[in-house]
């Protein structure tokens, strides 16, 4: 569905592959662990639709996007670094509206942190603030989200995910098979999980600032991987608009499993805030 829109562009030292479709004021999105760009695949066709220039791309270690060596090159503020650039290769001129999920979520948020002039609005779908993350009680650093302490364990958190563990891991994920033979590509695994390596103690320890760009937090009742409080609490670090919703009867993968109201939820936020 997205294959006419695909270019691959260099940006820095990378090659990403990209998206670009439509006409209008842009809206970058961002996918999350272990996702690529397909991600919104079910969504694009009604954004563009609704008059935006969707911009998606493989995050870096991702999909066809170049996949650097080393953990370090996995740091936020390096995934945060390679929007501007590709944005800037890609000709595209003043602020963008976002819409992150998961880890796309947590680039969008530092995004707008670091980069505030460049983004009109935020849509954070499941993950919250990092300080908010960063703060959330023990029910989320040990039961929900434990897997995030797993991944620590170089080598054996690959074998375990190769060999069954993605499929008990994420039973639920609209496209585990698809998942499964993408992270099974030579080095693709560990250049995804060290996402989690490079940052885990930033985002526990590391003071962050407050978000001066509105946004909008979407969470879903049936997220296997992430409490209701660590996106509520996002409003305490907020200097600008904030909106809440919960979403029920949806799972964590909500661009692939209620692609229609996450839509829905996009096109009358972002029109808040601006379309030209």
């Amino acid at each position: 569905m997205m294959k006419d829109g695909i270019r691959f562009v260099k940006a820095g030292e990378l090659n990403f592959r990209v998206f670009v479709r439509g006409h209008g004021v842009p809206l970058l999105l961002l996918h999350g662990f272990p996702d690529n760009l397909e991600m919104w695949s079910k969504m694009v066709p009604d954004l563009v639709a609704a008059g935006y220039k969707v911009i998606a791309f493989d995050q870096r270690g991702f999909g066809g996007t170049d996949a650097p060596p080393g953990r370090a090159c996995y740091k936020i503020e390096n995934l945060v670094n390679d929007i501007p650039r590709l944005l800037n290769e890609l000709e595209i001129k003043g602020p963008v509206h976002v819409l992150g999920h998961d880890w796309g979520a947590i680039t969008g948020w530092c995004f707008a942190l670091f980069y505030p002039d460049m983004v009109k609005s935020l849509l954070a779908v499941s993950v919250g603030h990092p300080q908010s993350y960063g703060k959330a009680g023990l029910y989320q650093k040990l039961i929900k989200g434990f897997y995030v302490l797993w991944f620590q364990a170089s080598g054996m958190a690959e074998y375990y995910l190769l060999h069954g563990g993605f499929k008990r891991w994420m039973p639920s994920h609209p496209k585990g098979e698809e998942v499964i033979k993408e992270m099974s590509r030579p080095g693709r695994l560990t250049a995804s999980i060290n996402l989690y390596r490079a940052n885990l103690l930033d985002v526990l320890l590391k003071p962050w600032p407050r978000c001066r760009v509105p946004v909008l937090g979407i969470w879903s009742d049936g997220d296997d991987y992430l409490t209701e409080e660590q996106m509520k609490n996002s409003e305490k670090y907020m200097e600008a608009d904030w909106q809440y919703l919960r979403i029920k009867g949806a799972g964590h993968w909500i661009p692939l499993e209620n692609p229609a109201v996450l839509t829905n939820e996009s096109v009358s936020w972002f029109s808040r805030w601006g379309n030209d």
